[in-house]
């Protein structure tokens, strides 16, 4: 490394320790912390102000104006499934079915599926109250605290694996655009990854966590409307039809020729905004019957909707701006010669960088974007599959989640655990998330 790559690196240490402290001690808003981090890198390193100005506009504009559409409607998606009690069914379907003894892999296998078209955070506040009512409801002397962890810390671990693997959620999907790859290959290696790794992480790793740490009250039940709960066969098309419209949409490619000339249609509606628009329309009869024109169940959707999705554009936005001076400033120039030396493997450069700017900036998300931002060099220099980069990616943003990550006190609050029991539980099971991620995308990497 050069003098000058050294100035980057701690322009890049300074401006992300600069954001953590005004998110953490200084209590701002991630999108002002951010941007703060963002203009001191680039002052640091060397990029005239004015430079850096536009560098911010230009990082944050392109991530908004891809993304902003699919934030919106996912989370427009996510608020019918709750307001219905759509989402609800499908829990308490899955839970019934499964019996005492197979409840923690019900709630692991529903999380997952329930987890495809909501947001973390969604997915979270609806799923977790519904399996501590399971819980409480199971035979006597076995509905202790243990008890409901077993069942709750599946349930974190599913939504978990693919709010950070699976495409249609903004992180992978905006790894999916800046590295050119294949947004069907990399749905379905997310699967095969996300799956074993839930398995791990969520009904494993809760027999050795969970015993020992109490629980609080659990919080009151999510926000529903007054609507005839939906039928789970309505609730389950309208969580699985998007990912099936992205995935047949790349299914195309693989017909003959003269078959694929017929299925053209299939190729336009699998982008992920038309998918998610189409879910979206589809939805509304399904899971509100006649009912779907009433004023009151559009403004409770839309406002149930709208009113996380600011935060989430404001902080995928600044994570842009920050990726965006980062990469003016040279860092992925740096990475992709670091990486040519052969002293590191692609892969496991781009995790450690998603792990490093997960643990400061708290946000997976922004992690993932930024990461992929400053790897797009590096996928092209070194010929690493880039579905297998956009995985690493993913995993490495989901590493120790701790204070600085509004989804630690969200899990803490729903979940009613102490600090202490938070960390054990919580940040250890996101950090076996990252760590057997890594692993099975490595393995993964060399078999495909």
């Amino acid at each position: 490394m050069t003098p000058e790559d050294y100035r980057l690196v701690l322009s890049a240490v300074a401006g992300i320790a600069l954001s953590i402290a005004l998110i953490v001690k200084g209590r701002l808003h991630p999108f002002v912390g951010l941007l703060c981090g963002a203009f001191v890198v680039g002052i640091l390193a060397g990029i005239p102000l004015d430079k850096t100005a536009e560098a911010v506009e230009k990082g944050a504009g392109a991530i908004l104006g891809g993304t902003g559409l699919v934030v919106a409607l996912g989370l427009g998606l996510g608020a019918m499934l709750q307001l219905s009690d759509g989402a609800g069914g499908l829990a308490r379907a899955a839970l019934r079915i499964s019996g005492v003894r197979g409840a923690p892999w019900a709630s692991l296998f529903t999380a997952l599926l329930i987890g495809l078209p909501l947001f973390f955070e969604t997915g979270l506040v609806l799923l977790l109250p519904i399996v501590a009512s399971a819980a409480a409801a199971l035979p006597s002397g076995q509905n202790d605290d243990t008890a409901k962890l077993r069942l709750m810390l599946p349930a974190l671990a599913g939504l978990s694996v693919v709010h950070a693997l699976v495409p249609p959620h903004p992180g992978p999907l905006l790894a999916v655009d800046a590295l050119g790859a294949s947004l069907g290959l990399t749905l379905f290696y997310g699967i095969l990854v996300g799956i074993p790794t839930a398995i791990i992480a969520g009904p494993v790793l809760a027999r050795f966590t969970a015993p020992g740490v109490k629980l609080s009250p659990p919080p009151l039940a999510p926000a529903t409307v007054e609507v005839a709960a939906p039928p789970v066969w309505r609730a389950l098309t309208a969580v699985l039809l998007p990912v099936v419209l992205i995935a047949a949409g790349q299914a195309v490619a693989l017909m003959p020729p003269a078959a694929a000339r017929h299925m053209q249609f299939l190729s336009w509606v699998s982008d992920p905004v038309l998918a998610l628009l189409i879910a979206n329309l589809v939805a509304l009869p399904l899971l509100f019957g006649h009912r779907l024109g009433e004023r009151k169940i559009q403004d409770s959707i839309w406002t149930e909707a709208m009113i996380p999705a600011g935060g989430i554009l404001l902080a995928i936005g600044a994570g842009g701006a920050l990726k965006q001076v980062l990469v003016t400033a040279g860092l992925s120039d740096m990475l992709v010669r670091i990486a040519g030396d052969g002293a590191i493997s692609p892969l496991l450069l781009a995790w450690g960088v998603s792990v490093c700017i997960r643990l400061a900036t708290g946000s997976a998300t922004v992690a993932t974007i930024t990461t992929a931002g400053v790897m797009q060099g590096l996928v092209a220099a070194s010929g690493v599959e880039p579905e297998w980069m956009v995985l690493a990616i993913g995993a490495g943003s989901l590493f120790f989640s701790h204070v600085n990550d509004p989804g630690f006190w969200l899990v803490k609050s729903y979940m009613g655990t102490d600090m202490p029991g938070t960390f054990r539980t919580w940040s250890i099971m996101e950090t076996v998330v990252a760590v057997v991620g890594l692993l099975l995308v490595l393995a993964g990497s060399s078999l495909f």
